[in-house]
């Protein structure tokens, strides 16, 4: 069995869309994202204290990119991975590694508009840093989707992958803080790839605790 130690709307979110996706059994532990991750129950799973975390086969694991990898190669018969040889190899490490530097961006903004309890912790500047950080991942993503290439409806052009569940689970947090109307190549995949089932059951129901409570959150002026 394998079981997911998860929190709403955290990088926890793209393993428990791959999960869906893979279409293998699994269970769910659910977490609160407050300062429990820090108990030492917690910690035995995740040293530092984050979620995801993975366990399976009396292993854990603790780092989302390492398990979107390691799922990958135990199911290969799924396709969402990119085994040594393939075509598409390089182009898979590099964004699913690639989610990560847009995530990084996202997260310094939820600690800026929804983490920080105080308004004379939060800056301005971080913000509007932030923000234009996220922009310029998008134009990365915008350039690799606008390619010529045949069946470019993805971000392989093999088809769909767990790069596309990585970097849109990544783009789902970013959207709160910098908006992708600009983008139009990457506005339309990001739609396609929401639509799938496996995406809308990695959302949070209608009893949970969500991390962001607004759509939107604006940078403030300087």
């Amino acid at each position: 069995m394998i079981t997911l130690h998860h929190s709403a709307e955290t990088r926890s979110m793209r393993i428990l869309w791959l999960l869906h996706e893979l279409g293998v059994e699994f269970h769910v532990v659910p977490h609160a994202f407050d300062k429990s991750l820090r108990a030492p129950e917690f910690l035995s799973l995740s040293p530092a204290g984050r979620v995801p975390a993975l366990e399976l086969e009396g292993e854990r694991m603790f780092e989302s990119g390492a398990m979107v990898e390691y799922l990958c190669e135990r199911y290969p018969e799924r396709g969402l991975g990119r085994l040594p040889g393939d075509m598409d190899r390089m182009a898979w490490l590099v964004w699913i590694h690639f989610a990560e530097t847009v995530s990084q961006h996202a997260a310094a903004l939820t600690q800026q508009h929804i983490a920080l309890y105080d308004d004379a912790m939060r800056s301005p500047i971080i913000m509007k840093l932030e923000a234009a950080r996220l922009r310029k991942c998008y134009a990365a993503i915008e350039a690799r989707l606008s390619t010529p290439i045949e069946n470019r409806d993805y971000l392989l052009t093999g088809g769909f992958s767990a790069c596309d569940i990585c970097v849109g689970q990544a783009v789902y947090m970013a959207r709160h803080f910098a908006r992708i109307d600009d983008f139009p190549e990457m506005s339309r995949w990001y739609a396609r790839i929401t639509e799938r089932e496996s995406f809308k059951a990695s959302l949070p129901g209608p009893d949970t605790t969500r991390l962001f409570e607004q759509d939107f959150y604006e940078a403030w002026d300087v």
